[in-house]
């Protein structure tokens, strides 16, 4: 198979063609393709061949450089500018989306017990920001208890999210370390992130504000 591949390679460089064509067209490496090629003699006709095809090639990807960057420039566009359609959100509307989220992602077993997780920061710091300014949960009700896998220190992560959710160490449960059933390269640095606020009438005023969202649909 190899010494095909080192034949092959040796034509399509008689043919004029490239180091990076001639890899890519094997798929072998193209230090492999320099060394199979190296001693293959081109004529004054092959080596305007191959001048020309690396030409045309630099053009081709220029282009291709170009169409690219314009592409990422117009999705940024579209990003900035989706982004100024939201304005300062209200009360109302943080109430809104809280419950939503809540609905989503949080415990809906336990009547005593409002209970929210996730792995992202932003939506964890969006949550708290619901419990603390329209739920007005005392900083006191509030306990954090993290989720890691094996590989993740849990004191690092405990740090993490107390400065992500403003919940001090001293109110955190201790650390659930999950088993991995797979790679490490998989698993956020961090592990996920539970708020946990024991209180009944909360959790049945975030069901009914649940139930009023749905009664408009």
């Amino acid at each position: 198979m190899k010494q095909d591949k080192k034949q092959k390679a040796r034509e399509l460089r008689a043919y004029g063609y490239s180091l990076n064509e001639i890899a890519k067209n094997l798929n072998v490496s193209k230090s492999s393709a320099s060394i199979w090629v190296r001693n293959v003699a081109l004529t004054k006709d092959q080596e305007k061949t191959l001048s020309r095809r690396t030409a045309k090639l630099s053009v081709v990807e220029k282009r291709r450089a170009t169409r690219l960057a314009r592409k990422i420039a117009s999705q940024e566009n579209l990003l900035n500018q989706s982004q100024k359609q939201i304005k300062k959100v209200t009360q109302n509307e943080l109430r809104l989306i809280g419950s939503v989220l809540y609905w989503t992602g949080g415990g809906k077993t336990q009547k005593g017990l409002v209970r929210f997780s996730n792995s992202d920061p932003e939506t964890v710091k969006l949550m708290m920001a619901f419990f603390r300014s329209v739920c007005e949960v005392p900083e006191y009700k509030f306990r954090g208890h993290i989720y890691t896998q094996p590989h993740i220190n849990p004191r690092n992560a405990e740090k993490y999210w107390s400065e992500i959710s403003g919940i001090p160490l001293k109110q955190f449960f201790k650390p659930s370390v999950k088993k991995a059933t797979k790679s490490k390269k998989g698993w956020l640095s961090y592990g996920s992130f539970e708020i946990y606020i024991c209180n009944v009438e909360l959790f049945l005023k975030i069901q009914g504000w649940v139930k009023g969202i749905f009664a408009f649909f």
